[in-house]
């Protein structure tokens, strides 16, 4: 695939990739991320400035596009609390079009999903979605490219994520339909994902041949899964209601009562910070089936990967 088709790309959600330019992004993240192991270094963004902004707190976030935007020779502009975007009440119009005279893209790790589509509307420079409260693209790309590495492939490969309907299962609906994987997500009742992005992704799924499954049963989801996937079951902005969530919860914590009945070679993740003991046991998540630090590191490989392709 030629990779003009990403310049000036956005990245809002992975719905906004087709079946091949994700695996092509996928197919770039392996390549770099073997060239630089191998001591290959090159920097084809020198030169080049990205805006940073975080809205919501995250180590891995900012450290991973820090680092990427360094070993790609570009200058990472960081903008978090008091000093970052926004934080005088300005407008995410007159914000946006003031970034994008100073920068070549923006990346934005924020709450409402309507904030990064006006940005992306506004902006005449890559949006890349950091996360929102209804998705988490760069985290998917970088799970993708962990089962990819573990597993082999990803198309026919059985997915379950059990725990709470949020941007962790939004995303690996969107990224298993893309994919060709057989998704299946286990969630409480009244914690389903959104309907919507449910049928975006079963639309996407009639394409490829991936299979999109939801249920309220954690049992259900996991038997005979290649891959069991959980998240927090409070989310930021969340905390009030975490001892609500624990007692609603409880039946889908993946421990290793619930991996058993996987299959016999499963790959447990966790995009992370993992609250131990409520959505993950201890034995499942330091396991040789656990694979929540590649999926960390592939946070790096997958953004240096976007990054890449959408600044050209």
């Amino acid at each position: 695939m030629n990779n003009e088709v990403f310049k000036g790309r956005d990245l809002l959600t992975l719905a906004d990739l087709t079946p091949a330019e994700l695996t092509h992004v996928l197919d770039v993240a392996e390549a770099q991320k073997r060239a630089w192991a191998a001591g290959k270094r090159s920097a084809p963004l020198v030169g080049k400035a990205v805006a940073v902004v975080l809205q919501k707190p995250s180590m891995r976030t900012r450290i991973s596009f820090e680092v990427a935007l360094a070993r790609l020779g570009a200058h990472a502009v960081m903008m978090t609390g008091p000093e970052g975007a926004f934080s005088r009440g300005e407008t995410v119009y007159d914000t946006t079009k003031v970034m994008e005279r100073y920068v070549d893209a923006i990346v934005i790790r924020t709450y409402a999903q309507s904030v990064v589509e006006e940005m992306a509307e506004i902006a005449t420079v890559p949006v890349i979605n950091a996360l929102t409260d209804d998705h988490h693209p760069c985290q998917g790309l970088a799970d993708l490219l962990t089962v990819r590495e573990r597993l082999g492939r990803l198309a026919g490969v059985r997915f379950a994520y059990v725990g709470d309907g949020n941007n962790m299962a939004h995303t690996y609906m969107l990224g298993g339909a893309l994919a060709g994987m057989d998704v299946a997500i286990a969630t409480p009742r009244g914690y389903e994902p959104k309907e919507e992005i449910v049928e975006q992704a079963r639309a996407i799924a009639q394409t490829t041949g991936a299979r999109i499954t939801v249920t309220c049963d954690a049992s259900e989801a996991v038997t005979g899964a290649d891959v069991v996937a959980t998240d927090t079951w409070a989310s930021m902005g969340q905390e009030g209601e975490h001892a609500e969530r624990v007692a609603i919860f409880e039946p889908f914590r993946v421990d290793q009562e619930l991996i058993d009945q996987a299959s016999s070679g499963v790959l447990f993740m966790h995009c992370l910070p993992a609250h131990r003991g409520d959505e993950v046991t201890d034995d499942v998540i330091d396991h040789s089936c656990s694979a929540v630090f590649d999926e960390a590191e592939n946070r790096l490989h997958a953004q240096k990967a976007l990054l890449s392709l959408v600044l050209g």
